[in-house]
């Protein structure tokens, strides 16, 4: 691959509160337009935004957006990777971060909501996020369309460098690399394990 190309759809995808939001504003930063519609306003636990774009919930149903996002990055949770047609190439920026944190993030972010967190245990919530994602990556590798790299959030928290690194060089080399680190804030790094 040559450079960042209109050929593909860039996505950004993990579980809830893995980086994802971070990882878009890099991108973005970088140099690749973001489709996002602001309809989540910024707030207490994502400060610059989420870069969330309404359509991809209902991908299954109406995948019409995809019609526009060549040549853009959009941010997908984990699942709804399953939901996209086969007939056009993926390029999937997939964030991870320890387990521990992203349950202990997604409760802090629940109670600041005052909704409940609901009486499974941690370890049940970990067990299914871990084969939620042994489903999608299996999905992925069945599929030519896409090709991903994996992120670890809490090694981009710790040293920026090499991970923005791999994904300029997984997105075609050409991106503000410069930019997309100064996007790091270890500040929004309060759930650590």
């Amino acid at each position: 691959m040559s450079g960042v190309t209109d050929e593909f759809i860039t996505i950004v995808s993990g579980l809830p509160r893995s980086g994802t939001s971070m990882m878009m504003q890099m991108i973005h930063a970088g140099g690749i337009p973001a489709l996002t519609d602001e309809i989540r306003a910024a707030d207490e636990d994502n400060p610059r935004g989420y870069y969330e774009f309404e359509p991809v919930k209902k991908t299954k149903q109406d995948p019409s957006w995809l019609e526009s996002a060549a040549g853009k990055v959009v941010k997908m949770v984990h699942l709804l990777l399953l939901d996209l047609p086969t007939d056009r190439p993926y390029r999937v920026v997939f964030m991870e971060r320890r387990f521990d944190e992203v349950v202990a993030s997604q409760n802090s972010m629940l109670e600041r909501l005052g909704k409940g967190i609901g009486d499974l245990p941690k370890e049940r919530i970990i067990q299914v996020f871990r084969a939620q994602i042994e489903s999608v990556d299996k999905w992925m590798r069945e599929h030519s369309c896409f090709r991903f790299v994996r992120v670890s959030y809490n090694d981009l928290i710790r040293d920026p460098g090499p991970p923005v690194q791999a994904v300029n060089e997984f997105l075609g080399g050409r991106l503000d690399t410069g930019a997309m680190m100064h996007v790091v804030d270890p500040s929004l790094y309060r759930q650590r394990s």
